[in-house]
């Protein structure tokens, strides 16, 4: 029976009863997402973000990119990463960087949203200066 599964599906019957889980977990907050008052405003925020995505971050992009195709060989991945991971945190924590939602928040959670613009400043500064260091100590090496 696994062996007929496993050809038919082409992974084992654990994987599938993975994935049928995410299903239903993802089923789930999709209707918790969409059965308060707030559904306005989630589609007010996605498609926000959706036209900043396309009409802003897009041309930085491929004008930063531009850019870094600049620097010498294998640099670009210095700057890149860390700048990758600090647009991430931008990207998932941007309402509380921004100040936006606080009474929300801490209504919600208890705490109280200060400080996030002020983490992800010192977080991003942190990203880069590692990547500078190693950056360097790679290139003392070679």
């Amino acid at each position: 029976m696994t062996a007929h599964l496993r050809s038919r599906y082409g992974a084992s019957p654990l994987h599938l009863l993975g994935h049928l889980a995410l299903f239903a977990l993802a089923a789930f907050a999709f209707t918790q997402m969409f059965s308060g008052s707030g559904v306005i405003q989630l589609i007010a925020w996605l498609i926000g973000f959706a036209l900043l995505q396309d009409l802003v971050l897009i041309p930085l992009y491929t004008l930063a990119g531009r850019g870094l195709s600049r620097l010498p060989g294998a640099s670009v991945n210095y700057v890149r990463v860390p700048a990758v991971i600090s647009g991430l945190l931008l990207l998932v924590y941007a309402p509380l960087i921004l100040g936006l939602g606080a009474h929300t928040f801490l209504f919600y959670s208890g705490h109280h949203p200060s400080g996030y613009l002020r983490n992800w400043l010192l977080i991003s500064a942190c990203l880069f200066l590692i990547s500078g260091f190693v950056y360097l100590v790679r290139g003392r090496r070679a």
